[in-house]
């Protein structure tokens, strides 16, 4: 029995795609959700899986240590990658660990490095949906690819990586389960490009949403931060990561936070650390009960109300400083 576990974003599609073409597993169960659910392994370890092999990709480590522990307890074997936070890596039978949380890497860069990059395109389709531009660019020059290619790649993983963002599942064009059997249809990422018409169903909804959220001007900006808050309409939780990733770029000297009010009146936080210094994000953000993420990029699910403001000096002191 296998079981594959996976972000539901760029990165952790293209991670997965990439593995399953060197070693298809078509029986596999597949176990994934929108981007911030992360402590995915809590399932399995609730069904008291045994027996089974499994892989997990781009969740975080930190979050899943109890249920990993358990699952290795009851005889799984599991492989992990990720470049998240991680915390102490634990030494067990039965678990092979890549993690590298340097902020210059993704989990499909780690997976295509393994594979000795017999899948780059892919690879590197990841690293632009994580914002890796500067190293997607490389790697892509690198490979001899042309302009229009990597152009090709980078909308490709724009669009992934846009519909792996939203409260639920209700608010994403397509369920990552569902896109990733789309994506592994295709060994070929321009073959994807130019036949799937799920991705032009996020093309289409990403063309809309965008042009909202376009609209937005920071409501808080300092020295080393601004602060963008979006409603609480399905067009902002889906574009929020893409966006938060936009307006990074366009001040890579300063960090970047954006908000959306939750249903019990707290706030959903997306942070990302400098462009020009990608680190920070994690540490600022795992202050707080429900935080969590990676250097580059992290987030809160739940800042409490009467904590908004507080946040919002931390976030430009903590980067001020960083």
């Amino acid at each position: 029995m296998y079981i594959d576990v996976f972000n539901g974003d760029a990165d952790g599609i293209c991670a997965l795609h990439q593995l399953r073409l060197h070693q298809p597993r078509p029986s596999a169960r597949l176990l994934t959700g929108v981007k911030r659910d992360i402590r995915l392994l809590d399932v399995l370890a609730a069904e008291k899986v045994v027996d089974t092999a499994i892989t997990v990709l781009d969740i975080s480590l930190d979050k899943n240590r109890s249920p990993l522990d358990r699952l290795l307890a009851n005889g799984n074997s599991v492989f992990y990658a990720d470049h998240h936070y991680s915390g102490d890596l634990p030494v067990c039978e039965g678990l092979e660990l890549h993690i590298h949380p340097e902020p210059e890497t993704c989990t499909s860069l780690i997976i295509s490095g393994l594979l000795e990059d017999m899948y780059l395109p892919w690879a590197i389709t990841g690293a632009f949906g994580d914002n890796l531009n500067e190293v997607a660019l490389s790697r892509a020059m690198q490979a001899g690819l042309s302009q229009e290619q990597t152009t090709i790649l980078q909308e490709v993983g724009v669009l992934l990586n846009y519909n792996g963002y939203g409260f639920s599942l209700d608010d994403l064009h397509v369920s990552p389960a569902i896109l990733y059997k789309e994506v592994r249809q295709y060994s070929d990422v321009f073959e994807f490009f130019r036949q799937s018409a799920v991705l032009e169903t996020l093309r289409n909804g990403y063309k809309e949403d965008i042009a909202q959220a376009e609209a937005l001007r920071a409501t808080v900006e300092t020295e080393s931060a601004r602060v963008f808050e979006l409603p609480n309409a399905a067009w902002a939780r889906r574009i929020v990561g893409v966006f938060s990733n936009q307006i990074a770029r366009e001040k890579p000297e300063k960090a970047h936070a954006t908000m959306i009010l939750n249903e019990d009146g707290s706030q959903r936080v997306s942070v990302r650390a400098p462009l020009n210094n990608r680190k920070g994000a994690d540490a600022l953000c795992r202050q707080y009960p429900t935080g969590g993420g990676r250097a580059a990029a992290a987030g809160i699910n739940a800042l409490p109300a009467e904590q908004k403001i507080l946040f919002i000096e931390a976030l430009s002191s903590h980067f001020t400083a960083n």
